[in-house]
């Protein structure tokens, strides 16, 4: 028996952190903002004045300043918050606070449409029986509802592509906007000027120091935590030295919210492909916890509030989905829940008579979706098999 193939969708995260890891690799060595360099200076030479990228011949020269526009408003928004709370981790919590509820229409429609997907399973598991070792016509089939249910597998990538060059965006706002002596050029936007700030540095007097940032980047709620920096809790253990308690939250986080839209571990959810799902959810998290070792721990910070805003935003739309039982422990809160904002099951079309016209059956509640309604759903929304074109076995002649 053949084993189907991965959805492509599944494959949307570890393409990320491979993109991840070289852009990483790039922006380390020749930085997204030639002229403000991050990392510890390997020579007494104090770090040039922090300016907005230029177009070079070289494609990180040309990325940079495609994303320049949106590296410097958030540069700006970080300073400004930065100024307003005299603390830079709340100007970092208040600043992804920010991009979140811009973005909540965006991710919404992420979430609407994993769960749409997830309700529909049975009908596909029905075209899986009934077009058993013809894949063609399974994906043709597997379209043709997917069109009918009003349901667009791609909607729900288009996040997952965008959390990339944002999270390359934040980081170099932290580990060279933060870190830069002299970022007054980046104030600046298209000519208009739009913060005042005095550095920490004492940049135009006579005691300017030039190996200093301009912006102070510790948190005392955080034990004097620089978030411009790698905050390790074990530096001087070998297997140990790359552990980040911020990256191990973050972790979990994660897995949290990947536990609430993962599909659920049911007989309906048996397939290839939900099982590959369900191992990911398991998996990136860990992966994660390796980049608290040469990540600075303002990004984590990023990364932490804006996991717990992608929760807080499925628990209304899903509920917990699938994250109970846990360990076989289903809490009492959890059970029977039902989200602020659920998801309705997709609207299944009744094929009538040729030249009758459909109309839409009645929309049930998912508690309501019994295995006999799911089966009689799915033999509706199939076509029927041409008569006379049978297998080779027991062919009508």
């Amino acid at each position: 028996m053949s084993v189907p193939r991965p959805r492509r969708e599944l494959l949307l995260p570890l393409l990320l952190l491979v993109g991840l890891a070289l852009l990483l690799a790039a922006c380390t060595s020749t930085g997204i903002v030639p002229a403000g360099s991050g990392g510890v200076a390997a020579t007494a030479a104090p770090k040039p004045p922090l300016t907005p990228a230029q177009p070079g011949a070289d494609p990180v020269s040309l990325l940079a300043w495609v994303f320049n526009p949106i590296f410097q408003l958030l540069y700006i928004l970080l300073v400004w918050l930065q100024k307003l709370t005299g603390d830079v981790g709340i100007a970092i919590i208040l600043m992804t606070l920010i991009v979140r509820t811009a973005l909540i229409p965006l991710f919404r429609r992420q979430i609407v449409s994993t769960k749409r997907m997830q309700l529909i399973q049975p009908e596909v598991r029905e075209l899986q029986k009934r077009y058993k070792g013809d894949r063609a016509k399974f994906s043709q089939a597997q379209m043709e509802l997917y069109k009918e249910r009003g349901v667009n597998p791609a909607s729900g990538c288009l996040p997952m592509l965008l959390q990339l060059p944002l999270l390359m965006i934040i980081y170099t706002v932290i580990s060279q906007g933060l870190t830069n002596p002299n970022p007054q050029a980046m104030f600046s936007f298209f000519g208009l000027h739009l913060v005042d700030y005095t550095c920490v540095n004492h940049l135009g007097t006579a005691a300017y120091n030039a190996y200093a940032p301009c912006i102070n980047t510790t948190v005392a709620w955080l034990g004097n935590l620089d978030v411009s920096k790698v905050s390790v809790l074990f530096p001087k253990i070998p297997f140990l030295s790359w552990f980040s308690v911020l990256a191990a939250a973050s972790a979990v986080l994660q897995l949290v919210q990947s536990r609430m839209t993962m599909p659920p571990s049911t007989a309906a959810f048996s397939d290839q492909n939900s099982k590959v799902q369900r191992q990911l959810v398991l998996f990136l998290p860990l992966i994660s916890l390796a980049y608290g070792g040469f990540l600075p721990a303002g990004l984590f910070i990023y990364w932490i509030v804006t996991t717990i805003f992608g929760i807080a935003q499925q628990y209304l739309i899903v509920g917990w989905g699938s994250m109970f039982p846990l360990f076989g422990y289903s809490p009492g809160f959890a059970r029977d829940h039902r989200p602020r904002f659920p998801v309705e099951e997709p609207k299944a079309v009744i094929r009538g008579t040729p030249g009758a016209t459909a109309k839409p059956a009645t929309v049930r509640p998912p508690t309501d979706r019994t295995p006999a309604v799911r089966s009689a759903s799915a033999a509706a929304t199939v076509r029927p098999r041409e008569r006379g074109r049978q297998g080779r076995r027991g062919r009508k002649r």
